[in-house]
């Protein structure tokens, strides 16, 4: 029995889709992503639809609103943590009534805690990462919030044989390397020590599932993800760089699935698929590992998400993937 979830020659989509007709995407995720269908996000909405809102919309007792600088933590619920709510609430409905025979892995996405501290600031104005006793508070809001929300979504979907909770964490880079700026602009807040990212990060993984870890800028810190409890990694196969290798490699010597992002996230010719698959297939090589074990640890996806596409590449580009899995299933064995 595999280790993962999927079988294998797996693809799925990272989260965004275009567009704001939420059944035609959730239609769309289980129609080109069977293998791995996921809850489909609508950023383009508005307020509550973006990542930073629908995730805040799950915390508890932590209610948000928007400024003009952006998301910040508020004294009571208001319009903008309802139109959120009412957002996910509605999403949920309508994948309940999509996923009624399905069976099979099912993934969800939620924005990560560290660049949710990154991003939403505290009442007085300053960025939440700033405060570690915030932070502290925010991590155990999100803990409770996505155990719930794991919860709600295996009730809508009995047949889900598991939950692959997918952590979206562009920031932690930034968080890392000490580049996020200050809410004035006009500073950098100090890097954060990586053991207390990874434990922070790994307090939020829920238990019970298979967790993901989804980071699509450059500079992906496996070491930290590993060390957090990630049993995959996400990201866009066109920012490894060679002096990455090391890492990736052990990373997967570990047996972290590697979800590949292999096709743009925005509207582009769509190459053949070999040329798709050829990112996984040659770092396979590149790192030495047997082919026999490349189409159940790899996952093919979109580079990011699928929000800035048109419907058409949107779907399009899922098919893509999804064909493309096959050149890693006939890769020659060892």
């Amino acid at each position: 029995m595999s280790q993962y979830p999927w079988g294998e020659a797996t693809a799925t989509g990272i989260g965004s889709h275009p567009g704001e007709d939420h059944a035609e995407a959730v239609r769309v995720a289980f129609g080109e992503s069977p293998a791995l269908p996921y809850l489909p996000e609508l950023p383009a909405r508005g307020v509550g639809a973006d990542m930073i809102g629908r995730t805040a919309s799950l915390l508890l007792e932590m209610p948000v609103e928007v400024q003009p600088s952006g998301w910040r933590f508020a004294d009571r619920p208001g319009r903008d943590s309802k139109r959120a709510r009412d957002h996910l609430v509605r999403d949920l409905d309508g994948l309940e009534e999509v996923a009624q025979d399905y069976e099979g892995p099912f993934k969800i996405q939620v924005c990560g805690p560290w660049t949710l501290a990154a991003a939403i600031e505290l009442r007085h104005g300053d960025k939440t990462l700033a405060d570690p006793g915030a932070v502290r508070d925010l991590v155990d809001s999100l803990t409770e919030g996505l155990a719930a929300h794991v919860a709600d979504v295996r009730r809508r979907v009995p047949g889900a044989s598991r939950i692959v909770v997918q952590i979206d964490e562009p920031g932690l880079p930034g968080v890392l390397m000490g580049t996020v700026p200050t809410a004035s602009g006009f500073g950098r807040l100090a890097a954060v020590d990586r053991q207390i990212v990874a434990d922070r990060l790994g307090a939020v993984l829920p238990a019970d599932t298979f967790t993901v870890v989804h980071c699509c800028a450059p500079g992906v810190p496996f070491g930290v993800l590993r060390t957090a409890g990630a049993g995959g990694v996400s990201l866009d196969a066109h920012l490894m760089r060679r002096r990455d290798e090391d890492a990736i490699g052990e990373t997967v010597e570990a047996g972290t699935a590697l979800f590949l992002g292999v096709v743009p996230g925005v509207d582009a010719k769509l190459p053949d698929v070999d040329v798709i698959a050829k990112p996984a297939v040659e770092l396979w090589r590149r790192l030495g590992f047997p082919s026999s074990t490349l189409a159940s640890q790899v996952v093919l996806t979109p580079a990011c998400g699928l929000a800035g596409a048109s419907p058409a590449y949107a779907r399009a580009a899922l098919a893509a993937c999804r064909k493309a899995t096959r050149v890693l299933q006939d890769e020659p064995g060892e």
